[in-house]
């Protein structure tokens, strides 16, 4: 256990008194003040450099030397790039780019596709569209009546007899197919 005594004691009052004041202490939670570097006398560098090259190397700081000078060179080969590398990162950039450029040519490709199937689209719609009206226009001049008065005045036809109606029954859902003339009928 810590003792306290007076001059302790009082310490801490002070240091708290402050706080409630207002004064705060630097730490993790406030902000460190900036407090602004003090500059070197211009003629304490050169000093310095002048003391450390008149000193003489000891043997085990040329050891550091000689280790940090091999420790660079083997850096420097890490870093370097052989050319068996270089050949592989030019071939892996030429694939890259074949594959860029022949993919943007399929996007271009399938987009004039696309809108060449837009044009055809709106132009069958149109086609549609005028066939609809021709074939109303032509079934709505057409009067069925009329045309059966002229068959039968005009052309002198008339309808058929029972003789000359043949029947047939099918099955459901089937059609007939004519391939050869029906025999013992008239043209």
């Amino acid at each position: 256990m810590e003792r306290t005594n007076r001059a302790v004691t009082s310490r801490r009052t002070r240091t708290n008194a402050r706080n409630v004041r207002g004064m705060y202490v630097d730490g993790n939670t406030v902000r460190r003040l900036q407090e602004v570097p003090q500059r070197r006398a211009a003629n304490d560098y050169p000093a310095r450099r002048r003391a450390a090259a008149a000193k003489p190397a000891s043997q085990s700081e040329r050891r550091v030397r000689q280790t940090s000078r091999e420790t660079i060179r083997n850096r420097e080969r890490a870093m370097s790039m052989g050319r068996g590398f270089i050949v592989f990162l030019t071939v892996v950039c030429a694939a890259i780019m074949f594959f860029a450029v022949s993919y943007l040519q399929l996007k271009s490709e399938i987009t004039g596709k696309i809108s060449e199937v837009a044009s055809l689209e709106t132009q069958y719609s149109e086609l549609k569209e005028e066939n609809d009206a021709y074939y109303s226009q032509v079934t709505s001049n057409i009067d069925l009546n009329k045309i059966k008065k002229i068959a039968i005045g005009r052309l002198g036809m008339n309808y058929p007899t029972d003789e000359q109606k043949k029947t047939y029954t099918m099955s459901s859902n089937s059609y007939v197919r004519q391939y050869q003339d029906v025999p013992g009928s008239v043209r």
